[in-house]
């Protein structure tokens, strides 16, 4: 693979791979806490918990924690300090939403990163997408009324 500032490519789909898997995991245990605890919607937090479970199944499936963990680099992150937007909820639909939103990018950059590793993993994260769009068109309702 070509190299780039001295760091593999492989490297870096290692870093990006981390940080969508997070990112992904993040923002559906936000989701399932608002469905778990404020909208009492034992479907959906089940739902959504079974998804978080599938990404670290897929996950593994391209890399071993422990190397994921040896690639991260959160101390010198070039987005670390990127907050913008971040600081702006006004209730908890506001939440839900961002994170929602947050799980679909994730997945989508999962997907296509995992193309290079392994197509039956990408296909998977494809899945899960689709999965996230279908309970976000479900409780969009339920959502709403927060």
């Amino acid at each position: 693979m070509k190299k780039s500032s001295g760091i593999s490519q492989k490297h870096n789909i290692g870093r990006i791979i981390d940080a969508n898997l997070n990112r992904a995991k993040e923002g559906l245990r936000v989701c399932e806490e608002i469905t778990r605890f404020i909208l009492d919607n034992h479907k959906f937090t089940a739902r959504l918990k079974q998804i978080r479970h599938n990404i670290d199944c897929l996950g593994n499936k391209l890399y071993a924690p422990a190397k994921l963990l040896s690639q991260r680099r959160a101390r010198t992150d070039v987005g670390r300090r990127n907050s913008r937007g971040e600081l702006k909820r006004g209730n908890c639909k506001d939440i839900f939403r961002a994170n929602i939103q947050r799980v679909k990018e994730s997945l989508r950059v999962l997907e296509e990163f995992s193309k290079l590793l392994d197509a039956r993993a990408a296909l998977g994260f494809k899945q899960l997408r689709y999965k996230v769009y279908e309970i976000e068109q479900e409780s969009f309702k339920k959502i709403e009324k927060l």
